[in-house]
């Protein structure tokens, strides 16, 4: 079952504030950009996430890239088509 489109934006930054306490977090809902996609007519979402934690420091990029996927779980199957990350150390 799909959230409904405002409460996505908000179980993607619960979920990447439970698991990585960021001293920065944005995210973007481009779901619109898409519209007639392919992977849009499932009715997931598209998104571009930036997150900014020391929980990264010491990780290469595809490990943190790794760790926002875990950190989103289930979400990634329901309600995320697509994922933009920018994750960094501060």
């Amino acid at each position: 079952m799909h959230l409904a489109e405002s409460d996505r934006v908000a179980a993607i930054r619960a979920a990447l504030e439970a698991a990585f306490s960021p001293v920065s977090l944005s995210i973007v809902d481009e779901s619109h950009k898409h519209a007639g996609h392919a992977g849009a007519r499932d009715g997931r979402g598209h998104f571009k996430v930036s997150v900014v934690s020391e929980t990264f420091a010491g990780m290469r990029p595809l490990a943190r890239h790794r760790a926002v996927y875990a950190a989103l779980g289930s979400l990634m199957q329901t309600d995320i088509h697509a994922l933009s990350i920018d994750a960094r150390q501060p």
